[in-house]
Order: structure tokens, then C-alpha cells, then sequence
């Protein structure tokens, strides 16, 4: 216990699914939590976003493990709306140690389908940026800041067929490759200050995202309405080991190491918690 005692933690994506899981996770081992969400739906993206009681909710979790938290409904889209979340957090927690750019949307199958593509991008990728660079001013020597890219963005899609062949789908693996750039020339950077960064490319999550009819068609396109049932079967072409998808716990494992400081002089690496996804589409090299 007690792993980020002290800390604070400001997570985009809070308000469900891994986001919560990171906050609750963080939360348990000391962290205190800044909490943003956009709680509210993306036309063009095909399942529903989270809600202000999602938001509640996380914030409830939060407190039960005895730890503050500081929710904020903000669009990682906006720079101005980022800004205003870290001061918001500032203002209240007094700092910030650890970030965790979480918030991002799959745009397969998303109408119509140019939209689908620039909110994937200005989500994953420029919210990605906006959040880390909103809570830039205020990290300190030790900070360590996680970015969530995708196991997609680690497979050749040139060589197999993939779910997600729509300009939708093709922004999401564009969006989590480019982060991954971003991360690693930042990392490169930030590193003679003392201050981390590193990338968590997870698999298929369990969470709302996965679980949901645009997923769904997006495995199972030979069916007009597929059930999970359909799906999840299919949703084990992504990972080497016998599992359709990681739990968010799995996720949320990574991002407690990578705060820690049992991860000090871990930077600039793609860690992956994918199931042996890489597996499947590289051969070994350094």
C-alpha cells in the first residue's frame, strides 16, 4: 500500500472504464485525483460517451478509498478547457505529480465518416497533447506522465485484415501511432529534468467501448446485428494468449508502476499489456 503516497494524479477519460480504473487504483495507493471527462456524447462516434454520473460515480470510489478528488467536465479537444482543468486541480490539490492521458474514442463504423475521422484525431491524439501539456508548467523532477495508446497502433495492417477499415477506424490506429511519437520525443526531452514518460498500448479492454455494437460490427461485419456472443470469439484475433480482451485492472497494474517509483528510471518505452498481441505481427529484434 501506499505505492504514490502523497501524490496527485490528473487523468483525462476519468468519469468510466479504464480512466475510473486508473483514478480508484491510484486513489488506493495514496494518489489524490484530478478527474476529467467530457460527459457528454461525440455525433459522430456510434456508442454512447460517458455521463456527469459516471463522473459521480468515480468521484465516490475515489472517496471511499479516503483520498480528495477534484472532477472537472472538460473537453480535451479545447486547450483552453485543459488549461483550465490543471489550474481547477491546482488550485485545490496544490500540484501535480503524475498524468494520465486517458481519454479516447474508436471511430469505426462513425458517421459520417470525415467527422468520425477529425474527433478520433483531435481526441486521442490532440487531446493527448492538450493534456499533457496543460499540466507541463506545474510537473516537477519525479513526475511521470502515461499516455494510453492501443495495440493497434503496433500492427501492420498493411499484411492482415483488421476491424476498422473505415476512415473512422483507420483514425483511431493513426492517432495512437502518432501519440506514440509525441510521447517518445517528449520523453527524450524531459528526461534530463527528471521527469518520465512512457506509453501503455493495451489490448482489447473490457469496458464500454469494447462492449458495444460498433465493435461488434466492427469484428463481426458479416453480420448485420451482431451480439457480444458474435463478437467475442473474434475479439482473440488480437492476442497471441487465449483471452478476448484485458480487464481494466490489467490496465490500471501498468499505470500504478509507471507512477511509482518502482518505474524511476523507466522512460520512452511502449509498454505493452496485450496478451502477446505484438507477438502475432513482429519477429524478435531489439
Amino acid at each position: 500500500m501506499g505505492r504514490v503516497e502523497g501524490k496527485v494524479a490528473f487523468i483525462t477519460g476519468a468519469a468510466r472504464g479504464q480512466g475510473r480504473s486508473h483514478a480508484v487504483k491510484l486513489a488506493s495507493e495514496g494518489a489524490d485525483i484530478i478527474a476529467v471527462d467530457l460527459c457528454h456524447n461525440v455525433d459522430s462516434i456510434t456508442y454512447a460517451m460517458a455521463t456527469p454520473e459516471d463522473l459521480e460515480e468515480t468521484a465516490r470510489l475515489v472517496e471511499k478509498e479516503g483520498r480528495r478528488i477534484v472532477t472537472v467536465q472538460a473537453d480535451v479537444r479545447i486547450a483552453e478547457q485543459m488549461r483550465a482543468a490543471a489550474k481547477q486541480g491546482i488550485d485545490e490539490l496544490g500540484k501535480i505529480d503524475i498524468v494520465v492521458a486517458q481519454a479516447g474514442v474508436a471511430g469505426m463504423r462513425g458517421e459520417p465518416q470525415v467527422a468520425a475521422w477529425s474527433d478520433t484525431v483531435d481526441i486521442n491524439l490532440v487531446g493527448t497533447i492538450n493534456a499533457v501539456q496543460a499540466a507541463l508548467p506545474y510537473l516537477n523532477e519525479g513526475a511521470s506522465i502515461i499516455a494510453t495508446g492501443s495495440t493497434a497502433a503496433l500492427m501492420d495492417v498493411s499484411k492482415k485484415d483488421q476491424p476498422g477499415k473505415d476512415l473512422g477506424g483507420a483514425a483511431y490506429v493513426f492517432s495512437k501511432r502518432a501519440l506514440t511519437h509525441f510521447i517518445h520525443d517528449l520523453a527524450t526531452h524531459l528526461a534530463p529534468r527528471g521527469i518520465r514518460a512512457n506509453v501503455l498500448h493495451p489490448t482489447n479492454c473490457n469496458t464500454d467501448m469494447l462492449q458495444s455494437e460498433t465493435m461488434y460490427k466492427s469484428f463481426r461485419p458479416d453480420l448485420e446485428h451482431p451480439t457480444r456472443a458474435d463478437a467475442e470469439p473474434v475479439f482473440s484475433v488480437q492476442q497471441a494468449m487465449k483471452i478476448p480482451y484485458i480487464e481494466v485492472e490489467d490496465s490500471s497494474n501498468m499505470v500504478l508502476f509507471l507512477a511509482s517509483e518502482e518505474s524511476r528510471y523507466v522512460t520512452g518505452m511502449q509498454m505493452r499489456v496485450d496478451g502477446g498481441g505484438y507477438l502475432k505481427w513482429y519477429d524478435h529484434h531489439l
